[in-house]
């Protein structure tokens, strides 16, 4: 009995760690891509795009300068704007945290 429970609480111990937690609203996301600027486009908003998953999203942040990451390989953690993507343009996405790969 005394395992069972040593087993439960190393169990629950174990779920309830990790380095990224999701939102409830699912908002929050982690991208792995190369930084790149953000050119002429048919949007207009972000300063920088990722591609990531085979999609394009496109980076602002008021924390993390993103030009100090152009054409570098990285992770990096956000949340999605509300309202966004717009005339059919990518998703946005507020960068909190980015570490290189």
């Amino acid at each position: 009995m005394k395992k069972l429970i040593l087993l439960l609480a190393l169990g629950f111990s174990f779920t309830g760690c990790s380095s990224i937690k999701s939102s409830k609203d699912g908002n929050t996301v982690t991208l792995t891509g190369k930084i790149e600027k953000t050119g002429m486009t048919t949007y207009q908003y972000g300063t920088h795009t990722i591609q990531a998953d085979h999609k394009t999203y496109t980076l602002k942040s008021s924390s993390v300068d993103l030009n100090s990451f152009e054409n570098k390989e990285v992770e990096l953690v956000g949340t999605k704007v509300p309202g966004y993507p717009v005339e059919n343009g990518p998703v946005l996405i507020e960068v909190s945290a980015v570490k290189l790969k």
